[in-house]
């Protein structure tokens, strides 16, 4: 079935200077705050079906692009999560400086567990939505002719010469598409829009060393070891179809939120059937209200 275009959604996008590096961000609704922190390759516009929604209901949404990203800029960096961690918590200073509940999809819900375990003066909760084990995968996560391809791969994408041209395999449409539809469950979900909003930033100057950076990133702290630090609550939201994050990931979720009572962080977990890696934009009609209704319990809205 080919999906059809939408009509594109609105996100008024607002520029912030941080270190001399424009950032993309936006702000919709009063209330608590809410900080929305997009995956790997996506931006601001990945949120596009969830930030009217929860604005409406009484929150003041904050979603950012984060550096190299979206409409943000790509200058030649070392990019890890501890980079992606100061921008967020120089945001918050900057634009909220209350306690804020942050929702991650993927490496975004890394860095939502990383907030609460480094910040938790800036962060009162945290919703997970398949939330990435690593920036990229550790070594002995992965057999050894796997671990060469991998290797090699990485190689080539820093390649002066080989790495643009790579790259720009890669960004095509129809391979931007066709990754879609490996990893998302609800293939109605993937438009032209989608695919656009996936595309467009991928054609900025500096686009190409990102990527080629990301890949050799350090995959930075495991879930595992940032869970003891946290004492805020969670909201663990799962797509049972995602071959990226697969659903045996969310095993350690669910045994928390098995001895809710007992544990820390305080866990409430939710698998989502025929849906994949990206369920804020698989499945809104069903994540909105289960975040809503998780938040109204936590923080009411004003």
């Amino acid at each position: 079935m080919t999906a059809q275009l939408t009509a594109p959604t609105t996100l008024e996008t607002l520029t912030w200077d941080w270190q001399g590096h424009r950032v993309g961000h936006t702000i919709q609704g009063q209330g608590q705050p809410l900080v929305l922190i997009h995956g790997f390759g996506a931006s601001i516009g990945h949120w596009r079906k969830n930030i009217p929604a929860l604005a409406a209901a009484g929150y003041q949404v904050h979603a950012i692009d984060l550096l190299g990203f979206g409409a943000s800029d790509k200058p030649p960096l070392t990019y890890t999560l501890e980079l992606w961690e100061a921008l967020l918590q120089d945001y918050w200073r900057e634009h909220i400086n209350r306690p804020a509940v942050f929702v991650g999809n993927s490496i975004g819900g890394l860095m939502t567990l990383m907030m609460l375990a480094h910040a938790p003066e800036m962060a009162q909760a945290g919703v997970l939505l398949n939330c990435a084990g690593g920036l990229n995968h550790r070594p002995e996560e992965l057999n050894l002719p796997l671990r060469v391809v991998m290797g090699t791969f990485s190689k080539v994408v820093n390649s002066n010469l080989l790495g643009p041209l790579v790259f720009n395999e890669v960004r095509r449409k129809f391979r931007i598409r066709g990754s879609l539809q490996q990893v998302y469950g609800n293939r109605e979900a993937i438009t032209d829009e989608l695919v656009e909003i996936l595309y467009r930033p991928s054609c900025d100057p500096g686009a190409q060393k990102v990527f080629a950076s990301i890949l050799a990133a350090p995959p930075g702290p495991r879930p595992e070891e940032l869970l003891p630090q946290i004492q805020q609550p969670l909201l663990v939201l799962w797509g049972e179809d995602d071959p990226w994050t697969p659903i045996k990931g969310a095993d350690i979720y669910r045994e928390l939120s098995a001895v809710n009572e007992e544990s820390s962080p305080t866990v409430t977990f939710h698998a989502i059937a025929n849906t994949g890696h990206c369920p804020h934009d698989e499945r809104p009609e069903v994540v909105n209200p289960l975040i809503l209704d998780w938040l109204q319990a936590l923080v009411p809205a004003t």
